[in-house]
């Protein structure tokens, strides 16, 4: 195995979290031959520098804690990034002191959504939506978000 390849697979690492999908890729667009991609991937897989489940739990709560993701929208970009299906609803339905509900509260409440009218209950729908909240958590949030404002 070219330690040359390995050097530049822990370098990229150390710019940017990859899943695995994403090592294999990245490898390929370098050139790399696929019999050696596998070695290297599975040599960072075995010395932990590579692990699916390690980068699914994390994304899944940063994207929660900063960026007031829902489980929808992480799931799908999970998904995408090549991570596998048991892993993803691993991270997703890992506990954790705050419920999806509680959460999109909390986001309404610190977007300072107006829910007296129409209008602002619509935007606030439309917010958690892109955010990735199903539907019946965003309208148990916005419910709830009103009452507190």
């Amino acid at each position: 195995m070219a330690d040359e390849t390995i050097a530049k697979a822990l370098t990229a690492l150390g710019r940017k979290a990859l899943t695995e999908a994403e090592m294999r890729d990245w490898l390929l667009a370098r050139e790399v031959e696929p019999e050696e991609v596998e070695r290297v991937v599975e040599f960072l897989t075995e010395n932990l520098a590579l692990d699916d489940r390690r980068f699914a739990l994390e994304f899944t709560n940063d994207k929660r804690d900063l960026a007031g993701w829902g489980r929808d929208r992480i799931r799908a970009t999970l998904l995408r990034r090549g991570i596998d299906r048991r892993l993803v609803e691993e991270a997703i339905n890992a506990p954790g002191a705050e419920s999806e509900v509680d959460r999109a509260v909390r986001l309404l409440i610190e977007r300072g959504a107006q829910l007296d009218d129409d209008r602002g209950r619509n935007r606030a729908l439309g917010l958690l939506a892109r955010r990735g909240y199903d539907a019946d958590e965003a309208y148990a949030a916005i419910r709830i978000a009103g009452r507190v404002n």
